[in-house]
């Protein structure tokens, strides 16, 4: 504002400056050409005189500043101070001349681009007729005012430095009240009554920004809290792929630090899907693509964010989907598994009763073939029952209601079931514990032990030993059935729990079973809240425990 105030002040001071130097010189200027003409007049009545009296005698030894001319009737130079008068051309065309000729006197004034001055003449006729013409130079207005260009500088500068202070001083002076405004509180600052209606309005405004902030802060911790309680990643870029938000969740996914400062979402990972979904989404399309990170997979769902009529930057959804895969991976090897499980006593079945129906069986071999017919059947019932069963238990709709039910006492049911088996392999069978209660489905408990022995006796070698122990650990129910039978490789132990998966697949249909037995312990386990863990040695034995 000092300089506002300056330069108006100094423009105003110029101006009037220019105005005054302009005005007095050229008063002056024409105060001069008067005085200098009424001189001329006097000079020349005087020499008109003294030429009267002595002739052109008289011109000898005459000295002055102004130019004399005398001129006869015709125009012919007779005599002139400053040239040769034979050598000047003649005069009769010239306005000073032919109006002293006419009226008795004459006047005029010419400029001489030559020499940059002006020239004022005054002419009289004399009593013989002839004209004495005197002439005396007047300088230009430039050339007055370049002479006295030192003291023109010298106003203009003092001109220059008295605005300045005083726009200094008078800038000072203004902006103290307004530089005193409280903008938090403009109500209650005193200052110029024009500025009452500006302070009102700045008052209002801040009304409406503090508001309009309270709401963003407000929307902006609702969004925060969301967000960072979003097991989701969740990321917004801008049309060149730089950050603009992200939450925890998305860099935890990512596998990626905070970091300050703007920097590129391709950054925090360089996979193919990941950078895929962010390319195709600011082209404009929503996108899904899955990406693997150090043994989990993700999923990204990318969509654009348009602003009048152009992708200004994308929102980015990344899900963990690492059991999702694994289950699909599941599902479509159980259905595999199952289709060939199914198909391959199905086909025993169809070959057994194609071979009867076209007659090629004798009468006495009937009933061996029925009996193939019948064991592949049975194997399919009790395929399906299991199917139907592991069913149940994933969802949790079993149609049985938990009872109280008695471990050692069914364990001991177990046991006397598999007697027979166990002595065709030399194999004892041991129990014991004490009477321990738990609450649960008989059916699947009674299920979930006979597998567990099952295997046990089935992998066992010849006079092996297989032990049974109920009992009660810190106020849990704990059942641990153990042999000392071919054990389970290190590489197999983790995948033994799931479903169709066999150890040793070259030996599976002289073991028989469904291949779902321990699958149907590990959800069984997981209906009634206990916990299973395995215990193998290869070559040694394997233990299973179930806790309550």
């Amino acid at each position: 504002m000092t300089v506002r105030i300056f330069r108006s002040i100094f423009l105003v001071a110029t101006a009037v400056l220019l105005a005054c130097f302009i005005l007095i010189f050229g008063m002056l200027y024409e105060h001069l050409g008067q005085q200098i003409q009424a001189e001329l007049q006097v000079e020349a009545v005087y020499i008109a005189q003294g030429l009267a009296q002595s002739g052109e005698s008289y011109f000898q030894g005459l000295k002055g500043t102004n130019r004399i001319t005398w001129v006869a009737a015709d125009g012919t130079v007779l005599y002139d101070s400053d040239s040769e008068a034979a050598a000047m051309e003649n005069h009769a065309d010239r306005e000073e001349i032919q109006e002293a000729l006419t009226n008795g006197s004459g006047q005029s004034t010419r400029y001489s681009t030559t020499f940059d001055e002006r020239r004022i003449y005054f002419a009289t006729r004399l009593s013989d007729g002839t004209v004495l013409r005197v002439s005396s130079a007047q300088r230009s207005v430039w050339v007055l005012i370049m002479g006295m260009l030192s003291p023109v500088i010298f106003i203009f500068v003092l001109a220059a430095v008295l605005s300045g202070v005083l726009a200094s001083t008078l800038a000072k002076r203004i902006l103290r009240p307004v530089n005193a405004i409280d903008l938090e509180h403009p109500e209650q600052s005193e200052t110029y009554e024009e500025l009452a209606p500006l302070l009102s309005k700045i008052y209002h405004q801040n009304r409406v920004i503090d508001s309009q902030i309270s709401e963003l802060q407000r929307k902006q911790a609702e969004f925060t809290a969301i967000t960072e309680n979003m097991s989701e990643g969740f990321l917004v870029i801008d049309e060149h792929t730089d950050l603009l938000s992200y939450n925890t969740s998305a860099l935890r996914l990512l596998g990626a630090e905070a970091a300050g400062g703007k920097r590129s979402v391709l950054a925090l990972n360089r996979s193919e899907g990941f950078r895929n979904a962010v390319e195709r989404s600011l082209s404009g399309e929503h996108s899904e693509e899955i990406f693997e990170r150090e043994g989990r997979y993700f999923q990204i769902m990318a969509n654009p964010v348009s602003r009048e009529g152009r992708v200004a930057g994308a929102v980015l959804i990344i899900l963990d989907i690492t059991e999702k895969h694994a289950q699909e991976n599941m599902r479509r090897e159980f259905t595999a598994n199952v289709s060939h499980e199914l198909k391959t006593p199905l086909t025993s079945i169809s070959g057994t009763a194609e071979i009867i129906k076209n007659g090629f069986v004798k009468p006495e071999d009937i009933p061996h073939f029925a009996g193939n017919i019948y064991e592949e059947a049975q194997r399919l019932i009790a395929l399906i029952g299991d199917i139907m069963r592991l069913s149940q238990l994933d969802e949790d709709s079993l149609p049985l209601e938990k009872q109280p039910v008695d471990l050692y006492a069914l364990a001991s049911s177990v046991l006397h079931r598999l007697e027979d088996a166990a002595k065709k392999k030399g194999i004892s069978l041991a129990l014991s514990g004490q009477r321990t209660m738990v609450s649960g489905v008989p059916q699947v408990l009674d299920e979930m032990l006979f597998n567990l022995c099952d295997n046990a006796v089935k992998y066992n070698r010849e006079n092996g030993h297989v032990r049974v122990c109920v009992s009660t650990e810190q106020e849990h129910a704990v059942l641990r059935v153990e042999d000392d039978g071919i054990g389970i490789p290190a590489a197999d132990r983790d995948r033994v729990f799931e479903r169709f998966y066999r150890v040793d697949k070259s030996h599976s249909k002289e073991i028989g079973g469904t291949g779902l037995g321990l699958s149907i312990v590990k959800h069984g386990a997981m209906f009634h809240n206990a916990r299973v863990s395995l215990e193998s040695e290869l070559g040694k034995g394997t233990a299973v425990t179930i806790v309550f």
